[in-house]
């Protein structure tokens, strides 16, 4: 399988996105590095395209568009909207967006579900615990469903019927087929969207595992 990547380049960190895998997007200082990380984190990756019942098996990687980041990139997080993301969503491509989502926010729940309480702190001492980074994700989740037409109360992080409801809601814009116009007239597409939440949810996932374990 290939897969097509966009570069996002700042001026201090590069993102490797992949475009068909909402969320599949890993950074490092080079074009080179990210997309290493990215080819590293395929495994990783597999846990969320299995829960969505997705055939997953990358062998190469093809990267179709360069795009200059910001400030942005260089904080750490993808923000460039680009041409991949404007593409037009069909129906199957829509029930496809909303299927790794929600198994993004799956796999987060099962990695918050057995971590320890503390974490092992970064090599600077900092970094949050379990379950602020959990709140953390559930506070950003509902800064996200603003940005596609949302006005929706922010969960409490310890309420899963409030966030099962939340989710719900996201995830049936993100089934909505789509032109590839910003959502709600406002900046996010929804190919966009459904990596930016995904990658978010993730990213922390992954951050939880590896600071559950010893340093």
């Amino acid at each position: 399988m290939t897969v097509k990547v966009v570069i996002e380049a700042g001026a201090k960190k590069t993102f490797a996105r992949a475009i068909d895998w909402p969320g599949w997007w890993r950074a490092g200082k080079t074009e080179e590095l990210a997309l290493e990380a990215l080819a590293d984190a395929a495994a990783r990756y597999a846990v969320a395209t299995e829960i969505a019942g997705e055939s997953f098996a990358p062998s190469t990687y093809d990267v179709v568009d360069h795009v200059a980041g910001g400030a942005g990139t260089d904080f750490g997080v993808p923000s460039v909207i680009t041409d991949a993301d404007r593409r037009p969503v069909s129906a199957a491509d829509a029930a496809r967006l909303a299927r790794l989502v929600e198994a993004a926010w799956t796999t987060l729940d099962g990695v918050t579900a057995t971590a320890p309480a503390e974490l092992r702190k970064g090599p600077r001492g900092g970094g949050r615990d379990r379950d602020k980074m959990y709140g953390h994700v559930v506070e950003a989740d509902s800064a996200y469903a603003r940005e596609i037409g949302l006005k929706l109360p922010e969960p409490d992080p310890t309420d899963r019927a409030a966030i099962e409801a939340h989710r719900a809601a996201v995830l049936a814009v993100l089934r909505e087929p789509s032109d590839g116009e910003p959502l709600a007239g406002r900046k996010w597409t929804a190919r966009y969207a459904a990596g930016r939440i995904a990658w978010h949810a993730l990213d922390h996932a992954w951050e939880m595992e590896d600071r559950s374990e010893p340093g």
